[in-house]
């Protein structure tokens, strides 16, 4: 079982979360040209929408140009050169920031090196994400969560695509960063409240567009609407942090620790298994009186002795009604009917010897016939059925 394995990246402000996925720059006039000002920490956020770049001019003729470059000095004009020779061979570098996603349906294998004899490193699986460090030949080094390493281009996708396909895969999400964060019903301090929400507690949020869909309303910046429980809550932005999410990779360390603590726990439940198989087994070799004492006191062990008395005799009319196995045996391990006889806990206390003398003679008592509760074959807490009432049961 794949592990959910996600690339957390960070909008550096809440209100981006209204544009979803579209972390559009903020541009800023200055000397007649646009200047990009990127959030700081918008990660792959901000790659999934990066413009291009982008000339304006300011109204002015080439004329009136050419005239303002012909009044500069030499020494000026010797510097703006240098200046723009710098400019232009930084804006010739490749981009080194660029989003990749992985173009698979199963699996896709990242080498420490561009070959296909290489090493492995880990794993790309399908809807996983990363940022291009390198491209030679072909191939390409990624880095997705803990894992960077060669994949080939063939089965990656790149620019638009890899925008579109992040857009698909990722999801936005919003984290509490305090406790008992009120959950409203609307994006009000006035509002009913769903829930109270504890530190660290992370749901879907739901976008603008969704928004208007679902409820037919817009929201200031000063809240974020998530979605809980199939509705739609409001909580204050100001104690939300909001992240766009992508699948990542895995390394092979990651895999091979994952894959022994898949095994580890399937031992565990195994051995679980066969424990209480084993306790199920002690719990059969009993004999009637001390099985039917276990369960009394597994289910009444602290009720009055009458109530102790009345457990043992449902069991009893379970035997002698038509609609029940004819044991004790078949009756107690009937599927889904007592709790303790299918945890193991009834077979532990049977091997522990540690049962009540009050539940030892309730037995016996129900046993030969005794039964405070007339006919009634089924038991439970008192307060939710009508029945007769004994200690904090009530049998019917």
């Amino acid at each position: 079982m794949k592990k959910e394995r996600k690339i957390r990246l960070f909008y550096g402000s809440l209100a981006i979360f209204v544009l979803m996925l579209n972390a559009m720059p903020v541009l800023a006039q200055e000397n007649g040209r646009r200047q990009e000002s990127w959030h700081e920490g918008a990660g792959i956020a901000a790659l999934i929408d990066r413009p291009e770049s982008e000339e304006e001019t300011d109204g002015e003729g080439q004329e009136a140009a050419a005239a303002r470059e012909s009044e500069k000095t030499p020494d000026e004009a010797g510097a703006e050169g240098k200046q723009n020779a710098a400019k232009d061979e930084k804006d010739a570098e490749p981009e080194t920031e660029e989003l990749v996603m992985a173009h698979v349906n199963n699996v896709l294998n990242v080498r420490r090196e561009p070959d296909s004899e290489a090493e492995l490193a880990g794993y790309l699986y399908a809807d996983c994400g990363g940022t291009v460090l390198e491209q030679k030949d072909g191939w390409t080094k990624l880095e997705s969560g803990e894992l960077v390493g060669w994949a080939k281009d063939d089965y990656l996708l790149f620019g638009e695509e890899a925008k579109e396909a992040a857009e698909n895969a990722g999801r936005t999400v919003a984290t509490t960063t305090t406790g008992a964060l009120r959950i409203r019903k609307a994006p009000s301090a006035d509002a009913g409240v769903y829930d109270l929400l504890e530190e660290g507690a992370e749901y879907e949020v739901v976008n603008e567009a969704q928004l208007a869909f679902s409820d037919d309303i817009t929201i200031s910046s000063d809240w974020v609407a998530v979605d809980y429980e199939g509705k739609t809550g409001f909580v204050s932005a100001e104690y939300v942090k909001i992240e766009f999410l992508v699948d990542y990779g895995e390394t092979v360390e990651q895999v091979q620790a994952r894959q022994e603590e898949e095994k580890r726990q399937e031992e565990a439940l195994k051995a679980e298994q066969q424990k209480k198989e084993v306790e199920k087994a002690k719990a059969l070799a009993a004999s009637d009186e001390m099985l039917l004492a276990a369960l009394i006191q597994c289910e009444a062990g602290n009720q009055v002795y009458e109530g102790q008395v009345a457990v043992g005799a449902v069991v009893m009319n379970r035997v002698k009604s038509g609609a029940y196995p004819n044991t004790i045996k078949d009756v107690i391990f009937a599927s889904g009917q007592f709790t303790p006889a299918g945890s193991g806990k009834l077979g532990s206390l049977i091997s522990s010897g540690n049962i009540k003398a009050s539940c030892i003679q309730a037995a016996r008592e129900a046993i030969a016939g005794v039964s405070p509760i007339g006919t009634a074959t089924h038991f439970r807490r008192a307060g939710s059925t009508e029945g007769i009432v004994i200690g904090n049961h009530v049998f019917w």
